[in-house]
């Protein structure tokens, strides 16, 4: 990794272990029985994700999502259930390559839709194996907490993308412009 890229992934790993780590925490408080904390904190996580992509290329985002994996499933035994820290981090890992690779591919369209449909594929996977894996026969009420969770992610990824648009500029790879919407 060439040492100019040392800070870049530094700060987006930072982001992602404090995004995940939070989530991991917060998904242990509902609100009601449709929701839990998390639901509003974690899609960040895809933000995180989608900015890197976009700056460093699939490769580094590839590599904040393994180190962030690795650093916030340590704190999450810590700071929730070891449970929770393995649901967490199957869902994390599936869903964020899955984004990863999803936006790569779309990396050329529009400056919308990368973000949306990686992270709306992404959320729909994270989502279902977070909440089989963490509270299938605990007694928790996982389906209607999955529901309510599915759709605050979808509304945040929406939500968010006026974060990432912001934000395009900041995060385009050096030396090139951001045009014509991309």
């Amino acid at each position: 990794m060439p040492r100019s890229l040392f800070p870049d992934l530094a700060i987006f790993v930072a982001a992602m272990v404090v995004v995940v780590t939070a989530s991991n925490v917060l998904v242990q408080y509902a609100i009601g029985d449709w929701l839990t904390w998390a639901a509003f904190t974690y899609p960040l996580s895809f933000l995180v994700t989608d900015l890197t992509n976009r700056r460093l290329g699939p490769g580094a985002a590839r590599r904040v999502v393994y180190a962030g994996f690795a650093i916030a499933v340590l704190l999450s035994a810590i700071l929730a259930t070891p449970r929770i820290a393995l649901a967490s981090g199957t869902a994390f890992l599936v869903a964020q390559l899955l984004d990863v690779r999803v936006f790569h591919r779309l990396r050329e369209r529009a400056w919308w839709m990368p973000p949306l449909v990686s992270s709306l594929l992404g959320s729909a996977v994270d989502t279902v194996l977070f909440f089989g894996i963490a509270f299938y026969a605990t007694g928790v009420p996982w389906v209607t907490l999955a529901i309510g969770d599915f759709a605050i992610k979808v509304a945040m990824a929406l939500v968010l993308l006026l974060p990432f648009r912001g934000l395009l500029r900041l995060t385009a790879p050096a030396g090139i412009a951001v045009e014509n919407g991309r």
